[in-house]
């Protein structure tokens, strides 16, 4: 519905700015568009059940193969992306609840408050600036460097570093608020408190007794971070022109490709059952006390 109710149509995107007479009916009748949307709705269910996704608007070419092109891209940078923020939630967070209630408690948490409050664009453009304009270790966009024929994986990893590194921080601060809170809760568990009147050293404790229990909050919360992951890379994706799925809905949507973009919210909304799935199973592996009814 929102799609729709956007102004213009894709008549402007196939004809340009200069449209003929007429040219707008024929192009909406052509693509099946001077029906009701409730009609179009009903009509796009019936050939998804069928495995049909539709036709590109733009492109031309069946939906999913356009989205799959795209997809793997976009999978890289979630891969790393999720390292990168599992790795930084672990070293902020643990930090953070074994100094809750003391001054470096209290400087955690305004970092992490201060990289939750900071928009996607932002973080973003100030990456780029620093490290593609001033510094320069790392390329300002693109997926890989033109003038090469057959770019390798070190050249790959060079243009997606700082991409992952934006979405990352996009929900590195949720993850370790939430595992500092955790770890803050064990750690005044009795089994604690027995680990250490037994003699145990407070990093064997930490490591061996506490993080394993707290880190299962996390887990289950990295789960529900795939929308919020996706949502930022929209931005990132266009301000490094890294040509993944947020990259291909942005000009999706300006294009008005009614059937890519449906294509990817659906996709995105089977990945994100998928990966609560995903969390919850796992979850019940690290805690076997789960029980799912």
């Amino acid at each position: 519905m929102l799609a729709h109710a956007a102004p213009g149509g894709p008549a402007y995107a196939i004809l340009g700015r200069h449209i003929p007479p007429g040219g707008i009916n024929d192009i909406d009748a052509r693509l099946g568009l001077n029906i009701s949307v409730w009609r179009q709705f009903a009509i796009w269910w019936w050939h998804v059940l069928h495995g049909n996704f539709g036709t590109s608007f733009v492109q031309g070419r069946p939906v999913m193969d356009v989205i799959g092109a795209y997809a793997t891209r976009t999978l890289w940078l979630y891969l790393l992306a999720t390292v990168m923020a599992l790795a930084g939630a672990l070293c902020l967070g643990v930090l953070h609840g074994v100094t809750y209630d003391r001054a470096g408690g209290r400087v955690c948490s305004a970092l992490e408050l201060a990289l939750y409050a900071m928009p996607g664009f932002f973080i973003a453009t100030l990456l780029s600036m620093v490290f593609c304009t001033w510094l320069r270790i790392f390329p300002a966009g693109g997926m890989s460097d033109l003038h090469l024929d057959a770019p390798g994986f070190a050249d790959r990893l060079r243009h997606v570093v700082l991409p992952a590194t934006s979405v990352a921080l996009f929900v590195t601060p949720w993850l370790a608020r939430i595992l500092a809170q955790s770890v803050h809760t064990e750690r005044g568990r009795d089994y604690v408190r027995t680990a250490r009147a037994r003699g145990l050293s407070p990093t064997r404790i930490l490591l061996r007794h506490v993080l394993p229990n707290a880190v299962r909050p996390m887990i289950t919360v990295l789960g529900y971070c795939l929308p919020a992951m996706f949502s930022g890379s929209i931005v990132v994706e266009s301000v490094f022109d890294y040509p993944g799925l947020g990259w291909l809905l942005w000009r999706s949507a300006f294009a008005h490709d009614y059937p890519v973009l449906i294509g990817i919210v659906l996709v995105v909304g089977i990945a994100t059952l998928l990966g609560n799935l995903a969390a919850d199973l796992l979850n019940g592996v690290l805690d076997p006390r789960a029980v799912y009814a």
